[in-house]
């Protein structure tokens, strides 16, 4: 692996390097999933415009996780390493990213929307005053016409989010100024599978913090965990408007605790109180690619199907039987959910026990 260094701002000009960029955010000695998946995606588009793609690595002891970005799609990746650097914080990454982004000019920025990315992606905006566009589901490359302008922009960065509380998905481009920065949600992009032994070049950039980025120092911290993790689940029962009330929910956790699954939910049942947004499935929620997604009185608006159509295997329970879902469901149970998933909790138990051991009077047989 090539190894090179660079100073940041270092008062040569700008180099415009017109390459896509990924902010590589990591925890725990790992990649988070939102930047490898950012990878993937940036990969393809370089591959199209012809662009290198370059990971920003910001931190400590991180010289091992080069090798992870380069076999995920990475050509260069630019390395900030420093004791100051060891936990996130905003001034100092924000220091460092804007300097180096001043000096190479990258055409496009890209963040994991997280609560980190989401922090940090604003400020870097604000201080190269260019566009942010936040919580994209989806990126495209495309030409766009400005009616004002009268001028025709090709191989644009296509930045797509729902808007209007996702009753309408917006596209929004930065036709004038650079980088073009978005934040991306976790899950919405599919990760690259990992190329062993893939080669690239690593570049050495100098931290120069100053006195006042330091201002904030961290006394202690409490990482929490997730108590539901919806992108990880193999198998996800979800429940919608249909299921009624927070009571009758619990039919949605039953059926899923028999299948060993999480619960997951619609956007019209978390906005009526039966459940808690972190179960939410959907543009305005999680996407989700489980090998088995079983959708229990959700209608099937195109906000939850953009989150979970993906889904290997996908069963609709629903009364209605012109209900959208059925649509992308690969098979349907038309009929009453309170009637449907008992029984399907009940066979599916059965069928789990050893043989012998089945209903009260049975053979086994």
């Amino acid at each position: 692996m090539k190894t090179e260094s660079q100073s940041g701002s270092n008062g040569t000009a700008p180099v415009n390097t017109n390459e896509i960029w990924i902010f590589a955010q990591h925890e725990g000695g790992e990649i988070a999933e939102v930047s490898l998946e950012l990878l993937g995606k940036g990969r393809e588009m370089a591959d199209r415009l012809g662009r290198r793609l370059s990971a920003v690595l910001v931190g400590d002891d991180i010289g091992k996780l080069t090798h992870t970005l380069i076999e995920h799609g990475a050509d260069t990746v630019y390395m900030a390493r420093d004791a100051a650097l060891k936990e996130y914080r905003t001034l100092p990454y924000a220091r460092v990213i804007c300097s180096l982004a001043r000096d190479m000019r990258p055409e496009m920025f890209l963040f994991g929307a997280t609560p980190v990315g989401r922090d940090l992606a604003p400020r870097v905006a604000s201080s190269l005053r260019c566009g942010l566009t936040a919580d994209c589901t989806d990126l495209r490359i495309g030409d766009y016409r400005s009616p004002s302008r009268k001028k025709e922009y090709e191989d644009l960065l296509l930045q797509i989010r729902p808007a209007f509380g996702g009753n309408i998905i917006a596209t929004i481009v930065n036709p004038e100024t650079r980088p073009q920065m978005a934040t991306v949600r976790e899950g919405v992009m599919v990760m690259r599978e990992r190329e062993e032994g893939r080669t690239g070049d690593v570049v050495e950039v100098a931290a120069d913090l100053e006195p006042g980025d330091l201002a904030v120092e961290i006394i202690e911290r409490k990482p929490g965990r997730k108590s539901v993790n919806l992108r990880k689940a193999k198998v996800i029962v979800s429940g919608g408007a249909g299921v009624g009330s927070r009571e009758n929910f619990e039919l949605v956790f039953r059926l899923a605790e028999a299948l060993g699954g999480q619960v997951g939910a619609s956007r019209s049942a978390v906005d009526s109180g039966f459940v808690d947004k972190e179960h939410q499935v959907g543009q305005t929620g999680t996407t989700v690619r489980p090998k088995l997604y079983i959708a229990c009185g959700i209608s099937g608006a195109v906000q939850h199907r953009a989150g979970m159509s993906e889904s290997m295997k996908i069963i609709a329970i629903n009364a209605d039987p012109e209900a959208p879902i059925f649509g992308v469901a690969h098979y349907g149970i038309v009929g009453n959910l309170h009637e449907v998933i008992p029984k399907l909790v009940k066979a599916y138990s059965e069928r789990s026990l050893p043989r012998g051991q089945g209903k009260a009077g049975s053979s086994g047989g």
